[in-house]
């Protein structure tokens, strides 16, 4: 009898120990290890992430510039994967055995329960092969995304790319995005992410024991609305910047046109630059190495990030500044007689483009006289009963005031604010503070140590246009429906000199263009009342640098402008061109400048010799089909032969 009830407490104990065992599995398989339901889940269930469409991006006449096309990114959840055909497979989406092998290794150890990215950003011709086997492999889907396209492969700087977001940008954004989730790196891609993104959101489908969908689960009711980002309306003129970057094929420079009254930007060209859809698609990464490879550096942002001395046309800085300041006046006059001595007893001498003899304010400006400036700049610096140091300091910050010096704050990741020396570069420079103006006196022509970018070239030429202000530069002009523009691109500005003290040095850049013996005479269009200041920067590195400022027309500007040509030489020969067809073009839809002049620029090839050897070059450029195959000293030698012959290209010195 007691063995009997002593078998019976062991079998008893033995079934309540199963029991235990059995909720206990159940527990662990159901609460704690979620791969079972994943896995249970994943062949009945499916959450698609549904990716919203970026917002366009179109120029100010609606024309687009950036727009979105369809690709297809393969995902794989590896524990479903079973007996595929791997060749055919590795064929349909065109990737090679051990590409296979290394995908499905990363899979496996992301999750093998959860799906990953196996290949991204399939074409839709190469999704459209796939789709009608996708049956027979088993643990692979299709997610869509949509990707950018640059219908017009223009202003590849300006716009920027999109990339696959790393960890730190998981971090920053408080895990709004997710692996696998792309965000805007450069341009106004990157300055206007938060509104261009837009919100992912999820589907759930039901699929069968073979992967294909059966339909919305639930009919939808768990299901969110992905919603796309806000549209923006860019500053650019489509048209314009098209031209302007022809303008500037095989050539190192910059060029940057704004609106004066509003501060938009309706054209902005880096060259060399590069198609912005190399950025784009499964071969962006080969791509990107060879745009760093490349020696032009097309992916230098020149507007914003490089900085020159500015030659001559800072002279109508120095003109503005000298009135304010009260150092000069429009009548007050200085003989030049070749060049401005200067230093003990007058030893020195920064030499003129000409003997101009007695000469005012505007004539200075027109004819670009350098000895006129060295007496301003003596004047600003050791005449005004108080040290140089502190008379340097004045000066400086009428040029911040400008713009010069600091960054104007642009809607563009990576701008440089240029270098204006403080007076305790030039105190540390000397040994003490006693220096005087012939210690730098190559300021006075916008040359020495001075460097500004050619986005303030262009913001102090709309300065003089609005005759005393400015709006900070901007390329976007409307968000979303209600078209709204950020406030600090609505802040008028004043640039520190009174409005009366524009008009002489107005005078004196109508005159440059539309007189005789002016430095950008060459440039003068019939009928079209156009301002202008050329100027050549001197570089220790090689050939000199072409420059140009101007705007038009002269009373109620539509237009300011810069160019800035590297290595190219005289401003009035190079620049100065290039400024005036634009300006032409965007305020009448012509160009009327001689034919050879406009052949010699569309034609013209300025890119250094010694970094052409590399082929890479062959990305940054956009070959031109009407390019005649004529060297870069045979372009020199023709554009001294139209001045030697008289075609009215006056004063190649500037």
């Amino acid at each position: 009898m007691n063995n009997f009830f002593a078998r019976k407490y062991i079998i008893q104990g033995v079934l309540i120990c199963a029991t235990l065992l059995m909720v206990g599995k159940l527990f662990y398989i159901q609460i704690i290890d979620d791969s079972y339901i994943l896995s249970a889940n994943n062949n009945v269930l499916r959450k698609v992430v549904v990716y919203p469409a970026r917002g366009i991006i179109l120029d100010r006449n609606g024309k687009v510039l950036v727009q979105n096309e369809p690709v297809y990114d393969i995902l794989v959840t590896p524990r479903e994967v079973e007996n595929i055909d791997t060749a055919l497979f590795t064929e349909l989406i065109g990737i090679d055995n051990e590409g296979f092998e290394k995908r499905m290794d990363k899979a496996r150890n992301y999750s093998p329960y959860q799906a990953s990215i196996f290949e991204k950003q399939l074409s839709a011709e190469n999704y459209a092969k796939l789709q009608e086997h996708l049956y027979k492999f088993r643990g692979f889907y299709v997610q869509n995304r949509t990707v950018r396209n640059y219908p017009d492969s223009i202003a590849a700087q300006l716009l920027g790319y999109i990339q696959e977001v790393n960890q730190k940008d998981i971090e920053r954004s408080n895990n709004f995005y997710r692996a696998g989730d792309y965000i805007g790196a450069t341009g106004i891609e990157r300055s206007y992410e938060e509104m261009l993104r837009g919100n992912r959101g999820v589907q759930n489908i039901m699929v069968d024991a073979l992967n294909r969908p059966k339909g919305s689960f639930m009919d939808g009711k768990f299901d969110t609305l992905a919603l796309s980002g806000d549209e923006l309306i860019s500053s650019l003129d489509k048209d314009l910047q098209k031209f302007s970057e022809t303008l500037l094929e095989n050539k190192m420079g910059s060029i940057v046109a704004i609106e004066p009254s509003s501060g938009e930007v309706l054209t902005m060209v880096s060259s060399p630059g590069y198609d912005p859809n190399l950025m784009v698609g499964r071969e962006r990464g080969n791509n990107y190495a060879k745009l760093l490879e490349n020696p032009f550096n097309p992916m230098f942002i020149r507007p914003i990030q490089a900085s020159y001395p500015p030659g001559s046309i800072f002279k109508v800085i120095s003109a503005l500044t000298a009135q304010e300041a009260g150092v000069i006046e429009a009548d007050t006059r200085f003989s030049c007689g070749g060049g401005y001595r200067y230093g003990r007893g007058g030893r020195a001498i920064m030499r003129c483009t000409h003997v101009h003899g007695s000469i005012d304010l505007i004539q200075s400006i027109k004819t670009s006289c350098n000895t006129y400036y060295g007496h301003i700049y003596h004047r600003m610096i050791d005449s005004r009963q108080m040290p140089g140091h502190k008379a340097y300091d004045l000066w400086k910050e009428s040029l911040h005031k400008f713009g010069l010096g600091k960054k104007l704050g642009i809607d563009l990741p990576g701008e440089m604010a240029g270098f204006i020396p403080s007076s305790d570069y030039y105190t540390k420079l000397y040994g003490n503070n006693k220096w005087s103006s012939s210690f730098n006196i190559s300021l006075s022509i916008g040359q020495g140590e001075l460097g500004i970018t050619p986005l303030q070239m262009a913001n102090f030429s709309a300065i003089i246009a609005n005759r005393g202000f400015y709006y900070r530069p901007h390329l976007v002009k409307g968000i979303g429906n209600k078209r709204k523009v950020k406030s600090e691109y609505t802040e008028k500005i004043n640039a520190g000199v009174a409005a009366k003290y524009y008009e002489p040095v107005i005078e004196g850049m109508y005159k440059a263009v539309n007189e005789p013996g002016g430095t950008a005479n060459a440039i003068r269009i019939a009928g079209l009342e156009m301002t202008g200041k050329t100027g050549t920067s001197q570089n220790p590195h090689g050939e000199n640098h072409a420059v140009f400022i101007g705007f038009a027309p002269k009373e109620n500007p539509k237009i300011a402008i810069a160019v800035f040509v590297e290595n190219a030489g005289y401003g009035g020969v190079w620049a100065a061109p290039i400024g005036s067809m634009i300006m032409e073009k965007y305020l009448t839809d012509t160009v009327s400048l001689p034919q050879y002049i406009q052949d010699r620029i569309y034609e013209a090839d300025l890119l250094p010799e010694n970094k052409k050897e590399d082929d890479t070059n062959s990305i940054a450029q956009k070959p031109n089909p009407n390019k005649k195959n004529n060297s870069r000293k045979n372009k020199h030698r023709l554009a001294y032969h139209n001045l030697a012959v008289g075609k009215n290209e006056q004063s190649q010195e500037e």
